[in-house]
C-alpha cells in the first residue's frame, strides 16, 4: 500500500461495479500498489458511528459506501474501535473530512485509513450509486487508480460473499477473558464486537473462544450462559459451526443467546434456512416491531442475510422488521435459546433494545443459575 502524504492533491480514482456501471473520484486513504481494490459493494445509511460501522468485523469482504454526504467531521479515537483493526475492504464516501472537530478526535478518518491499509474512494455520487444499488442488489466491485478497463476486470472476477467462510479469518485464534459481573458465559467470536463485549461484561464474566470450539468443550467449561455473537458472510458456508450449535441447543440445560449472525447460525441449528437480502440492512434506523407488546423499536443493523419466513417450525417469531417483514427476532419452543437479528448492544445506538441482554439475565435466573460465584482463579463453584 502507498499513502498520500500531508496536503499533497489526491490521484484520480475510478468506482467500477460488477455489472459495468462506474463513478468517478479521487483516492483516499491507503492505495493499493497496483491501484485496485475489490469486495462487495454495500451502503450503510447511519449518520454518525462511521468508526464503528468500519471497525465492526461483520463487514469482512466489504466495501462500504455512506450515503451521509460527509465523513469524518469528528474524527476518530481508539475508544470507537469496535475490533483491533478493520475488516472492510474499503470504503466509498462522497465527501472525506481533511480537518476534524471534536474534543474527543486522536486524529483524521484518513489517517486512521491509512494505518491500518484500508483503501477509499471520494468525491462519489453516493445517491446515484445507492439508488443503482437498491434496484440491482448488492454486488461485487473494484475500486482505484488503476486504468478503466483494469478496474472493469477486476470488478467482472471479484467475489460476492456468497458461500464464503469469512468468520474464520475474524474470529480469535485463542480464548480469553474479559468483564466481571457475576454471571459466567461463554461467547463464541464469529466477530464480536467490543460494545457487546462491554455489555455482557456488565452482566458477566466472559470467556470468549474462537468459532471453531466444540460444543462438548463449551458445555465442559460449566456456564451459566452460552452467547453466539455477530459475524460476517454467509451463514450456509458454516455447517461445522452450525452443528455445534445443534449440539448446545439440543442439550436444553444452558441458555443461549445470539445476534446477528449468532441469530442466523441458531435458527439454522434449530431447522431453519436462510437466504440473502437483495441490498441487505445496514443502518441505524430500522423500526422492528416486538410482537409480545406491540412496541415498535428503532433499531441498529448490519446483515446481508435473513431467516426465511415459514422455515422456523422449531421457535416462535418474537420481532418483525417494519421496512419488509424480515425476522428480527426468535424463541426456541423446546429450549431455552433465542436470538434476534438486530443490534441491541449498538455504539453509539440506538440503545431501545438494550432490555434483551436483561432478558437473557432472567433465563439464566430461570434455569437455576446461581450468580456470585466466579472466583479469583475463574471458576464459576461448579464441580468439574
Amino acid at each position: 500500500m502507498t499513502r498520500r502524504r500531508g496536503d499533497a492533491p489526491r490521484d484520480q480514482a475510478l468506482l467500477v461495479l460488477a455489472d459495468g456501471t462506474s463513478f468517478e473520484g479521487e483516492a483516499v486513504g491507503a492505495v493499493p500498489d497496483d491501484g485496485i481494490a475489490t469486495g462487495e459493494a454495500v451502503f450503510n445509511t447511519v449518520l454518525s458511528g462511521y468508526q464503528e460501522v468500519i471497525t465492526d468485523p461483520s463487514y469482512a469482504g466489504q466495501v462500504i459506501a455512506f450515503t451521509a454526504p460527509h465523513i469524518g467531521n469528528y474524527g476518530v479515537n481508539p475508544t470507537d474501535d469496535e475490533a483491533a483493526r478493520p475488516h472492510c475492504r474499503g470504503l466509498i464516501v462522497r465527501d472525506l473530512t481533511d480537518r476534524p472537530s471534536s474534543w474527543r478526535s486522536t486524529g483524521s478518518l484518513e489517517e486512521f485509513l491509512v494505518h491500518y491499509s484500508v483503501p477509499g474512494i471520494a468525491g462519489i455520487d453516493t445517491r446515484r450509486l445507492t439508488r443503482h444499488l437498491r434496484e440491482v442488489g448488492a454486488m461485487p466491485c473494484a475500486f482505484g487508480t488503476a486504468a478503466g478497463p483494469e478496474l472493469r476486470a477486476a470488478a467482472a472476477g471479484a467475489r460476492a460473499t456468497d458461500g464464503q467462510d469469512l468468520v474464520s479469518a475474524v474470529t480469535t485464534a485463542t480464548a480469553y477473558s474479559r468483564g466481571s459481573g457475576p454471571w459466567r458465559v461463554v461467547a463464541y467470536d464469529f466477530g464480536i464486537k467490543e460494545a457487546m463485549l462491554r455489555q455482557l461484561g456488565e452482566l458477566a464474566t466472559l470467556t470468549v473462544v474462537p468459532a471453531s470450539t466444540p460444543a462438548d468443550e463449551v458445555l465442559g467449561m460449566e456456564p451459566d450462559g452460552i452467547f453466539l455473537s455477530n459475524g460476517p458472510g454467509d451463514p450456509a458456508a458454516l455447517p461445522g459451526i452450525v452443528g455445534e450449535i445443534r449440539t448446545l441447543a439440543e442439550d436444553g440445560t444452558v441458555p443461549v443467546f445470539g445476534i446477528c449472525l449468532g441469530h442466523q447460525l441458531l435458527a439454522t441449528a434449530l431447522g431453519a434456512t436462510t437466504y440473502k437480502l437483495p441490498f441487505g440492512h445496514h443502518g441505524g434506523n430500522h423500526p422492528v416491531r416486538r410482537l409480545s407488546t406491540g412496541q415498535v423499536e428503532i433499531t441498529s443493523q448490519n446483515h446481508n442475510y435473513a431467516v426465511a419466513e415459514g422455515s422456523l417450525a422449531a421457535a416462535e417469531i418474537t420481532h418483525v422488521n417494519l421496512n419488509d417483514g424480515v425476522i428480527e427476532g426468535m424463541r426456541s419452543r423446546g429450549t431455552p435459546a433465542f436470538s434476534v437479528q438486530y443490534h441491541p448492544e449498538a455504539g453509539p445506538g440506538p440503545h431501545d433494545a438494550r432490555y434483551l441482554f436483561e432478558e437473557f439475565r432472567r433465563l439464566m435466573d430461570a434455569m437455576g443459575a446461581s450468580p456470585g460465584r466466579v472466583g479469583s482463579n475463574g471458576s464459576n463453584g461448579k464441580a468439574s
